[in-house]
C-alpha cells in the first residue's frame, strides 16, 4: 500500500482515527497522498467509495486527482467516489436540495459578466472602478458570511453604506431571477446545512470521509460548508501549506489552519517536509526567506536533489533593459542547455509587467504563452449560444434573455426592452413571462409583441425538446434557426467570422460528445458549463513549446526547470497597497513574502530574480530598491557550496550552434 511513499507521506495514508491536518510543503506530493489515501480507505478500510469526497480548488486540479485515484483502484472499487471543486460540491448539493434552498430545480449560475451588468443597473453608473469596487466588496461579504443587514450594521463609512443597501437589492433581484451567482454555490449550501437538520443529517451520512486540498485558501464560508458536512464525526484529512497561503484579497484566511486545531483538538498534524522538486540551493533560500514569518506550524523543507545552480541575482538599469536582458538570458540559457521553451518561466507579481516583456520576446522571436488569458467560454461568440441554453434551463433569467432576443439582431431594441422590463417590474414577473401576457400589448407595438412571441414561442418548444433529444443535434439545430453564422459574417470581416464560427462548431461538438460520453441533456451540460466558465480556463492537457509568461497567483500549483522572478523591488514584491486603501500592514507583508516564496519554490533546477534601478511611471523614471527579500534569501551562503552548474564542451557547443543556425536557417 505504501510502495514508493516516504514515511510522513505513509503516516499520512493510513491515519484514519480522526481528523488529520497534513502539512505539505511546496513539492512535497500531496496529490500522492490524497489519492492513495482513497485507495487505502477503500481497499483496506472497507469505506465504499460513493461515500468519499475528495475537494479542491480548479477543475483541472480535479481532473488530475480523479485520474490518479483511477490508476490505483480497479474495476468497481472507485465507483460513485466523488473527486469535484468546492463550486461543484455546492451545486451538487443545491441542486438535489432546491426545495430546501428555496430555488427552482432549474436555477440559472450567473457569471461575472452577468452580475457586473446587475450592479451597474442597481448602482446607476457607468463606472467601471465603482462597480467592480462593488462586486469584490459583496463578494468578500458573502464569502465571510455576512448577510445585506449585518453589512449595513457593521458599514463605517458612506461607500460601504451605500454598497451595502445595494447588496440588498442584488440579493432580491437574484431571488426575482431564481439565479445565484458563484459565492452562493457556497453560501446557500453552508446556510441551508447550518439551518436544517434534515438535509445536514442526509450530506454527513453520505460524505463519511472528507480529503480537503489546499486548505489554506479557504474562506469562512468554505471553511463553514466542511466543518457542517464532517459532523460530530470528524473523519477528514486537509492538505495544505501556511506559507503558501496568498490569496487573503479574495477572502481566504490563513486563520482556517489555526481554527482546525480548536476546532478538534484531537487534530494529528502530520508534516511533509521532503521537496521533490526543488534543488537544496533553491530550497534553502526558500526556507530562509519564510523563517521571517511567525510560525503556525514550522517547517523546513530538504531534498536529495544536490546542490543546483547557484541562484542569481541581476540588477537593471530600467524595466526596458529588464525585459530585453532577460530575453537574452533566457535564449542563451536555453542554447547552453539544450532545452525546450517550455522548460522556461517568467513570473511577476501584476499583470502589468508583462507587456513590455511580450515586446521583448517577440523581437527575439521567442515563443510564449500567457497565463490568464482570455477563457475559451468567456468569448462573445460562446457567451451568445450559451444565453440561448441558459434560458432553456432557467426563464426567469432575465440577463439570458436579454443576450439571446438581441443576439441575432431581430428588430428587438433598446426602447422595446425598456417597455418590456417597465411592465414585467409592475407586474412581478420575469421578462420572459410577460411577453406572454395580455398587458403586455398595451406597453408595446403589435410587431413588437409578435416577434418577442415568435421567439419565446420557439423557446418553449426548444426547451421541451432539450430533455429528450441530443444536445449536438438541438445545439446544430438553434445555429442554424438564429441564422448565427450569416449574423457573424454580416458583423465581422471574413477572417474574424471564420474564426468565430470555428470557436462556435468546437464548442458544439464538445458539449455533443460531453452529452454522449455522459448520457446527459443540453440542460444538465448547461450548468456544467456555467460552473467551468467561472473555475477556469479551458485546458485540454497540451501545452505548445513555448515560455510560460505569468503572474505568482496564477503560477501556484506549477512547477517549470527554469525561473526568471522579475521585478523584485519594493513597491512592486512587496506591493506597497493597491490603491483601495489596503496599506502594507504586518499582515499584508507576511503574505507577500508567501508570495515570493511561492514564486521561488516554482524553480526545480534553476532561478534567476532581477530588480530594476529605475522604472518609468507614468512618463518619468522613478528610483527603485531592490526587494528587502532578496536580502532575507541570503544567497551568500551559496559559497559553501559546491557549483554544478553543467558546462559545455567547446565540441558540445558547436554541435548546438550548428543546430541552432540549422534551425534558423538562411
Amino acid at each position: 500500500m505504501s510502495v514508493g511513499l516516504n514515511k510522513a507521506q505513509s503516516e499520512a495514508v493510513n491515519y484514519v482515527d480522526g481528523p488529520c491536518l497534513v502539512l505539505a510543503g511546496a513539492g512535497s506530493g500531496k496529490t500522492r497522498v490524497i489519492t492513495q489515501k482513497i485507495a487505502h480507505l477503500i481497499q483496506n478500510q472497507g469505506v465504499s467509495a460513493k461515500n468519499i469526497a475528495a475537494v479542491t480548488f480548479t477543475n483541472k486540479a480535479a481532473k488530475e486527482m480523479e485520474e490518479r485515484a483511477a490508476k490505483l483502484l480497479s474495476g468497481a472499487e472507485g465507483k460513485g467516489l466523488l473527486v469535484c471543486t468546492f463550486h461543484s460540491l455546492g451545486i451538487r448539493i443545491l441542486r438535489e436540495e432546491h426545495k430546501h434552498a428555496g430555488l427552482k430545480s432549474r436555477f440559472s449560475i450567473l457569471d461575472a459578466t452577468d452580475t457586473y451588468g446587475l450592479v451597474q443597473q442597481l448602482y446607476g453608473t457607468t463606472d467601471k472602478q465603482l462597480i467592480r469596487k462593488a462586486q469584490s466588496v459583496i463578494s468578500l461579504w458573502k464569502n465571510g458570511l455576512v448577510d445585506p443587514d449585518q453589512a449595513l450594521a457593521q458599514a463605517t463609512t458612506e461607500d460601504e453604506g451605500h454598497i451595502a443597501r445595494l447588496y440588498k437589492s442584488y440579493e432580491a433581484t437574484l431571488a426575482a431571477y431564481q439565479a445565484v451567482d458563484f459565492d452562493d454555490l457556497i453560501l446557500k449550501p453552508t446556510r441551508l446545512l447550518a439551518s436544517n437538520e434534515e438535509v445536514r443529517n442526509r450530506w454527513q451520512n453520505r460524505l463519511r470521509y472528507l480529503l480537503v486540498d489546499e486548505v489554506q485558501d479557504t474562506n469562512a464560508c468554505q471553511y463553514d460548508l466542511l466543518r457542517l458536512i464532517a459532523g460530530p464525526r470528524a473523519m477528514f484529512t486537509a492538505v495544505g501549506d501556511d506559507d503558501q497561503a496568498i490569496y487573503a484579497w479574495r477572502g481566504a484566511t490563513i486563520e482556517n489552519l489555526r481554527q482546525l486545531t480548536e476546532d478538534y483538538p484531537q487534530l494529528k498534524v502530520i508534516k511533509l517536509e521532503q521537496n521533490y522538486r526543488s534543488t537544496l540551493r533553491i530550497l534553502q533560500a526558500a526556507n530562509r526567506l519564510i523563517e521571517n514569518n511567525p510560525k503556525l506550524f514550522p517547517k523546513t523543507l530538504w531534498s536529495e536533489h544536490g546542490p543546483g545552480e547557484p541562484i542569481v541575482i541581476s540588477p537593471m538599469a530600467d524595466d526596458e533593459h529588464e525585459a530585453e536582458q532577460v530575453a537574452m538570458m533566457l535564449s542563451g540559457h536555453r542554447f547552453e542547455r539544450r532545452a525546450k521553451y517550455g522548460d522556461y518561466a517568467i513570473l511577476y507579481r501584476s499583470n502589468f509587467q508583462a507587456r513590455i516583456l511580450e515586446q521583448a520576446l517577440r523581437r527575439q522571436k521567442i515563443p510564449y504563452i500567457l497565463s490568464g488569458g482570455q477563457s475559451f467560454f468567456e468569448r462573445a461568440e460562446i457567451k451568445d449560444v450559451i444565453a440561448y441554453l441558459r434560458l432553456l434551463v432557467n426563464q426567469d433569467d432575465d440577463p439570458a434573455f436579454i443576450r439571446a432576443v438581441t443576439t441575432p439582431k431581430r428588430g428587438i431594441g433598446q426602447k422595446t426592452l425598456e417597455a418590456l422590463g417597465t411592465y414585467a417590474g409592475t407586474r412581478g414577473v420575469s421578462l420572459f413571462e410577460a411577453i406572454f401576457e395580455t398587458g403586455a400589448e398595451s406597453h408595446l407595438n403589435a410587431g413588437m409583441v409578435d416577434a418577442l412571441r415568435t421567439f419565446g414561442t420557439y423557446i418553449n418548444k426548444l426547451e421541451y425538446r432539450a430533455q429528450r433529444e441530443p444536445a449536438r443535434d438541438l445545439l446544430n439545430e438553434l445555429l442554424a434557426t438564429i441564422k448565427y453564422e450569416e449574423w457573424l459574417y454580416e458583423q465581422q470581416d471574413e477572417r474574424g467570422a471564420q474564426a468565430k464560427w470555428q470557436n462556435v462548431l468546437d464548442f458544439v461538438k464538445w458539449m455533443g460528445d460531453k452529452g454522449e460520453e455522459e448520457g446527459i441533456t443540453l440542460l444538465d451540460l448547461t450548468q456544467k458549463v456555467a460552473l467551468m466558465t467561472m473555475l477556469d480556463r479551458q485546458d485540454d492537457g497540451t501545452r505548445p513549446d513555448a515560455v510560460q509568461l505569468s503572474t505568482l497567483h496564477a503560477a501556484k500549483g506549477l512547477e517549470f526547470p527554469h525561473v526568471f522572478l522579475i521585478g523584485c523591488e519594493e513597491s512592486i514584491l512587496p506591493s506597497f497597497g493597491d490603491g483601495e486603501g489596503r496599506e502594507l500592514t504586518d499582515d499584508r507583508l507576511e503574505e507577500e513574502r508567501r508570495l515570493m516564496y511561492v514564486g521561488v519554490t516554482r524553480a526545480q533546477r534553476s532561478l534567476n530574480i532581477t530588480w530594476c534601478r529605475k522604472r518609468k511611471k507614468a512618463r518619468e523614471l522613478i528610483s527603485c530598491f531592490p526587494s528587502r527579500f532578496i536580502k532575507e534569501l541570503q544567497l551568500e551562503t551559496d559559497k559553501d557550496l559546491p557549483d554544478d552548474t553543467p558546462k559545455m564542451s567547446p565540441k558540445d557547443r558547436l554541435s548546438a550552434l550548428k543546430g541552432l543556425l540549422t534551425k534558423v536557417g538562411p
